[in-house]
């Protein structure tokens, strides 16, 4: 800070009261509340609110503690605004190895702020500086203009602001910081602490400093010579040998160090200090808010303690919610209202959206909704937005509507819209509000969409993963379905205003008045159902299950599929001509060796061969009366299993003649059509609650089936790409499944062979058959890989009979063998299967509940499906999980440590990434660590989590 030894003397207000400016480090607090007291979660929705609520505790008490002639004259809570800020264009390792705030913390960052304002104080932020370069700019100009200053804070980095003016008070020892409590801690005085940070360095905020040099060499250094200057121009009259050479090869560091910790005095200021006059928070402002946190004892407390105008609002603080949604609360019994669809109002003027603004930042809590002209949310075009506040009251904003012929001459109100750019910057502040929770349905799609129109939508909650989490595996999470199970109510359905088959038509051109009722109720619906499935997460004990592992999925999904996969079309076309060329050749052997022609791609012509003609055992007829042909029935053909000779050769022929035609037309052919023809990129879209398990899928196009297992199907993977300058990173998971089943069933061995980085299926076969692994022949190796992965998906005598083509009895001894050597893995078995059975699901280690409702059907084979699922969805589910952790958090680690790699795809266990050549060294150790230590902190997996990774030009090359 600047010399202030020609600053003011301290004067008086116009009241005659002493000016004294108190700064609260609000960040620093946040962290204090969050840490010191146990979670705590709101009775209506579970929303996390330990930490308002200890930050609310803290205020009362400041202020308790601030009265009488001592009380400051001006006061204001200070906050960080970002993570990002200007020292991290100095050096981009600045604080890159914080982790990121806890998951249930960051939806309470807007709400501390509401309760710093609810208790009538100020609170401060600025984009681009950190709380403490505020308080340095306040506590300079408030030196300036006669104050006294107390900053509130027990940070470090503000000791360098101690002066004859300015003292801190540390918070958690209650006392007093100044000229000589900064000695004691730095061995030199304020004025030269930034110089003693400068050479310290702070492993904390990864400022690196001078390396060896601590906190008794700087003073020492420093007294000797006067200033940091002076200790660098003098280095080498050091004698120390290590002490001299480290303070002359790292000078430049040193220096770059001492901008990273220097405070900055000028920042821009969002208010003046005039408006920080201390003043008694307003009753009722404050007793809305403290109901609305249901902090009920607090208010009570608070209405007997502090000195209000009226402490009548705060002492008769209802037990039930208020009437009006402010700070998420929901109106009650609001989702049980019947639907008014004409209460939806068509905004179609600046005024009535600046209306619905105001709404929505009174509300706190609203729905969002996009309608557009395609499904692709990389690619479609905008036509509105709906939004929703409360029961029956939503509006469609329409903005890129057309007549029915595709052109709008601007005639008539039933086509009147706002322009497109002045609805978005009118609608920007609000959807990117951090104060303000966006509801949405699927909202992965609106993200994408949105952010193509420049707007980052946060924070966000998702009613699609809500019941994911609450009810995966017993029905559908789609909008409609989960209206008529929570509400009652079916929804307006598409085809109504849109019409289907031959009459369908683009949303654009629905009339606005059938639009607006249509879309207006989708976000109706979603509002009602968050306030439905909100309070089931921590009824049901999922909240932290629907935090950790879904909440963040939509915005990791959503860059992904913006970032797209780039592709080769020439690579597909000459695939797809070789496969076509590949066809025809199978095809002319086929007619060849049956001595006539036929149709290759006819079932009827086939049965009609193998079974009419050849006469081959074992077939069986359709429900049409045709033969079965299926894969199935043509490998048991092929395998000799219903005859051998001229049917055998030509089954085989027949599964090689459709490989070729689905790699050809699922893949070849329709990659090129998917690409688009300006990137040459292909944008799948991914979904999150299509499998029970947690897995992703994929379509337009599906990515994860992509055959592998063959040499033709990895032909597929050479046409995906790296951009020039770039390459393709691919991140894989090593045997995830087997590695958590060692720990799920906690077998000893395996969790041995893989903390030894043994081969697990050679130690296997060598555990089963008496088989030195010296000795280990090829054939007993892929016999124990069978029954190794087999045992995850609970595999039976004839399964594994079928794969290795040996007799059932010879497979069912193999697994009786299995189970004596890894008894482990039965208990988990017989466990998991009875855990089912008095509760319906099972659970990953994560806490994920797989509700498996066939347990209760009629049949055995029912029944024993269902059994065999419960014993893979642990395991499989516990897999998916830990990647999802890993995607949540792998963009935010690659930006913070300031790399440009993107992460594209997520293929089963794998990830693909795209860097530039110049990062891939040094960025596929941060994957491989990301992605590893995913699972904490969690779980403790007892075996390592390996991830091999590997850089080339295109996606086989890296696999």
């Amino acid at each position: 800070m600047d010399d202030t030894s020609n600053a003011p003397e301290t004067t008086a207000d116009a009241t005659g009261k002493a000016k004294r400016l108190v700064l609260i480090d609000g960040s620093g607090y946040i962290f204090r509340a969050y840490h010191g007291l146990p979670p705590l979660t709101r009775k209506s929705d579970g929303l996390p609110v330990g930490a308002v609520s200890g930050f609310c505790n803290m205020l009362v008490k400041l202020i308790k503690e601030n009265r009488g002639d001592d009380a400051p004259s001006h006061l204001a809570v200070i906050f960080d605004a970002g993570s990002k800020t200007f020292r991290n264009d100095l050096y981009d390792g600045y604080k890159a190895n914080r982790p990121p705030p806890p998951e249930d913390l960051i939806p309470q960052f807007p709400l501390v702020r509401d309760a710093t304002r609810a208790f009538g104080l100020p609170a401060i932020e600025l984009a681009g500086f950190e709380a403490d370069d505020l308080i340095c700019t306040y506590a300079h100009l408030a030196v300036q203009q006669g104050f006294e200053v107390t900053v509130i804070s027990s940070d470090k980095d503000l000791m360098q602001l101690v002066n004859d003016k300015v003292t801190m008070m540390d918070p958690v020892k209650g006392t007093p910081v100044g000229r000589e409590q900064v000695i004691e801690k730095f061995g030199v005085p304020p004025e030269l602490v930034v110089d003693a940070q400068a050479l310290i360095g702070d492993s904390v905020d990864n400022v690196p400093g001078a390396p060896g040099i601590g906190v008794k060499t700087a003073a020492q250094l420093l007294i000797e010579y006067g200033d940091l200057d002076s200790v660098l121009a003098r280095a080498g009259e050091i004698k120390q040998e290590k002490r001299r050479q480290t303070l002359i090869d790292f000078k430049d560091q040193i220096l770059m160090s001492r901008e990273l910790v220097r405070l900055r005095c000028d920042t821009p200021v969002p208010a003046e200090i005039a408006t920080f006059v201390l003043k008694q928070p307003e009753a009722d402002i404050l007793a809305a808010f403290l109901a609305a946190m249901e902090f009920n004892s607090l208010a009570r407390r608070i209405g007997g303690s502090l000195s209000l105008e009226s402490t009548t609002a705060l002492a008769q603080i209802p037990t039930a919610p208020i009437s009006r949604p402010l700070y998420g609360v929901k109106t009650e019994l609001g989702e049980k209202q019947p639907f008014d669809l004409d209460a939806y109002e068509c905004v179609q003027t600046i005024e009535q959206l600046q209306t619905w603004v105001r709404r929505c930042e009174q509300a706190q809590v609203i729905a969002v909704d996009t309608e557009t002209d395609d499904l692709s949310a990389t690619h479609a075009k905008l036509c509105g937005i709906s939004l929703s506040t409360d029961t029956n009251c939503a509006c469609y904003i329409p903005l890129g509507h057309l007549a029915s012929d595709g052109l709008d001459f601007g005639g008539g109100d039933d086509l009147k819209q706002i322009p497109l750019d002045q609805a978005i910057a009118l609608l920007k502040p609000v959807l990117e509000n951090r104060n303000i929770l966006k509801v949405g349905q699927n909202i992965k799609y609106d993200l994408s969409v949105l952010k193509r129109y420049g707007i980052d939508v946060a924070p966000y909650d998702d009613t699609m993963l809500m019941s994911y989490v609450v009810e995966g595996g017993l029905h559908g999470h789609g909008m409609d379905e989960l209206s008529q199970l929570h509400l009652g109510h079916t929804p307006i359905p598409f085809k109504q205003v849109a019409g289907s088959g031959k009459t369908l038509k683009s949303f654009k051109f629905v009339a606005l008045k059938e639009a607006t009722q249509y879309a207006a109720e989708d976000a109706d619906v979603t509002l009602r159902l968050w306030h439905v499935l909100k309070p089931r997460l921590v009824r049901d004990r999922l909240n932290t299950v629907y935090e950790t592992l879904e909440r963040g999925m939509p915005k990791a999904l959503s860059e992904m599929e913006l970032n797209g996969i780039r592709v080769d079309p020439q690579v597909l076309r000459n695939l797809s001509q070789d496969f076509g060329t590949r066809m025809n050749a199978i095809e002319q052997e086929a007619h060849a060796h049956l001595g006539r022609p036929f149709n290759l791609n006819s079932p009827q012509q086939l049965g009609v061969v193998f079974f009419d003609e050849m006469k081959l055992p074992g077939g069986k007829r359709t429900a049409s009366g045709q033969w079965a042909t299926d894969v199935k029935v043509l490998e048991d053909i092929a395998e000799g299993k219903n005859g051998t000779g001229a049917g055998q050769t030509l089954a085989k022929l027949l599964l090689d003649y459709r490989q070729m035609a689905k790699l050809k037309g699922t893949y070849t052919d329709a990659l090129v059509e998917y690409a688009d023809p300006q990137t040459q990129r292909i944008h799948t879209s991914f979904h999150l609650a299509s499998t029970t398990t947690g897995r992703l899928a994929s379509n337009e196009p599906n990515l994860q089936n992509i055959p592998i297992r063959t040499g033709e199907g990895r032909k597929i993977r050479t046409a995906f790409i790296a951009k020039p300058g770039c390459k393709l990173i691919s991140a894989d998971y090593s045997q995830i499944e087997l590695r958590l089943l060692a720990h799920i069933g906690d077998i000893e061995q395996l969790k041995k062979a893989f903390s030894d980085g043994q081969d697990i299926h050679a130690m296997t076969a060598s555990e089963m058959f008496g088989v030195p692994m010296a000795d280990m022949t090829s054939e007993i190796r892929r016999r124990a890989k069978a029954i190794n992965f087999g045992i995850i998906y609970g595999i039976s005598g004839f399964g594994l009979a079928n794969q290795l083509g040996i007799d059932q009895g010879e497979a069912s001894r193999y697994i009786k063998t299995y189970f004596e050597r890894f008894p482990g893995i039965k208990d988990y078995m017989d466990a998991t299967k009875q855990f089912l059975r008095d509760n319906g699901f099972v659970q990953t280690l994560m806490g994920r509940k797989i509700h498996i409702p066939e347990i209760n059907g009629k049949g055995g084979a029912i029944k024993a499906f269902a059994e065999r699922a419960a014993i893979n969805a642990p395991i499989q589910g516990t897999a998916a999980d830990i990647i999802r952790r890993a995607m949540m958090r792998m963009q935010p680690r690659l930006d913070a440590a300031g790399f440009t790699t993107r992460m594209l795809l997520q293929v089963h266990d794998e990830l693909i990434f795209e860097a530039p050549e110049a990062e891939v060294a040094a960025v596929i150790p941060l994957i491989q660590e990301v992605m590893q230590n995913a699972a904490l902190p969690a779980v403790q997996i007892s075996v390592p989590l390996v991830v091999e990774a590997k850089a080339a030009n295109n996606w086989d090359e890296a696999h």
